[in-house]
C-alpha cells in the first residue's frame, strides 16, 4: 500500500505542480500530513513533510526545467536574477519552519493560497500596470502571438526573496507567489512565467533541502519512494502545459489555489 501511495502522490503532485508552476508541494505536504498515518502507518510532522516535499521538488523541477528548456519557454536571464535572492531566502524559510506548529502552518498555508487565488481572479478585472520597465523581453507562442513583458532589477530581487522564503517555509516551491507576480506585475505570458518559475524552484529547492537535511527534517525513505514517479510527473506536466491555452492555464491556477486554500484553513480551524 505504501508503494501505491508514493507512486500516486509523486505522480499527481509533480504533474500538477509542473502544470501550473507550483512545484508539486501543494499536494505532497497535505498528503503526507493527512494521509500518511493511514497509508504509511505513522504520523508525519509538518516540518518533515515540508522538508521531504522540498527534496522531491528537486526532481520534479529538474524534469520540468529540462522539458521547458527544449520548448524554449524559460527566460534564463531573469531566472538567474530571481535566484540571487530566492536561494538564500529558501534557506531562511526552511529554518523558520521549525517554529510553526501544525495548526498554525495549515492556517497560514491556506490564507496564503487564498490570497493568491483572489489576485488571479481579480486579474481579468484589473487594469494592467502602466509601467515601462527598464528591461524588456518578448515571447512568441505556438499560435504566433507575440507578448511583450519586462521588469526592473530591484523589484525582481524582492520577488525572488519572497519566492524563496515561501519555498523553504511551506515546501511548495514558491510558484504560488512567483507565477502571479510575474504575470500581474511584469506581464509575463503565463507559459513563460510557469517555465521560468520551475527553473528558479529547482535551484532554490536544492538550497532549501540542504537546510532541512541539516535539521533532520527530510525523510530519505519517503524521498526515494516519491522521486521516481515525480520525475515522470514533472515531464508529463510540462507536456500538458504546452497543450493548454493561456486562458485555460489561468483557470487551472485559480481553481487549484481556491481548493487548497479552503481545505487547509478548514483543517487548521477544526484542530
Amino acid at each position: 500500500m505504501s508503494f501505491i501511495f508514493y507512486m500516486l502522490v509523486g505522480l499527481l503532485s509533480a504533474t500538477f505542480g509542473s502544470l501550473v508552476g507550483l512545484g508539486g508541494g501543494i499536494i505532497i505536504v497535505p498528503a503526507l500530513v493527512y494521509l500518511g498515518p493511514f497509508f504509511l502507518g505513522k504520523e508525519i510532522s509538518v516540518t518533515t513533510a515540508v522538508g521531504t516535499s522540498l527534496a522531491v521538488l528537486i526532481f520534479t523541477a529538474l524534469t520540468s526545467t529540462l522539458t521547458f528548456t527544449k520548448q524554449k519557454k524559460i527566460d534564463f536571464k531573469s531566472g538567474w536574477l530571481y535566484f540571487v535572492t530566492s536561494g538564500p531566502a529558501a534557506m531562511l524559510g526552511s529554518y523558520l519552519t521549525k517554529y510553526l506548529d501544525t495548526k498554525s502552518f495549515q492556517i497560514y498555508f491556506g490564507l496564503f493560497m487564498l490570497l493568491m487565488a483572489i489576485l488571479l481572479i481579480l486579474r481579468d478585472y484589473m487594469k494592467p500596470l502602466n509601467v515601462q520597465w527598464s528591461i524588456q523581453r518578448s515571447y512568441t507562442d505556438q499560435q504566433g502571438q507575440t507578448f511583450t513583458y519586462g521588469y526592473n532589477v530591484i523589484p525582481a530581487l524582492l520577488i525572488g526573496f519572497c519566492v524563496g522564503l515561501v519555498s523553504g517555509l511551506f515546501g511548495i516551491g514558491g510558484g504560488s507567489l512567483f507565477v502571479p507576480a510575474m504575470v500581474l506585475l511584469f506581464r509575463y505570458p503565463p507559459h513563460v512565467a510557469t517555465a521560468t518559475s520551475m527553473f528558479v524552484i529547482f535551484l532554490s529547492a536544492i538550497l532549501g533541502t540542504i537546510t532541512h537535511i541539516n535539521f533532520g527534517e527530510v525523510d530519505c525513505v519517503m524521498v526515494l519512494g516519491l522521486a521516481p514517479s515525480a520525475l515522470v510527473g514533472g515531464w508529463l506536466g510540462a507536456k500538458i502545459a504546452s497543450l493548454l491555452s493561456t486562458k485555460k492555464l489561468m483557470w487551472v491556477l485559480r481553481i487549484s489555489f481556491l481548493i487548497v486554500a479552503f481545505r487547509m484553513i478548514w483543517e487548521g480551524i477544526s484542530m
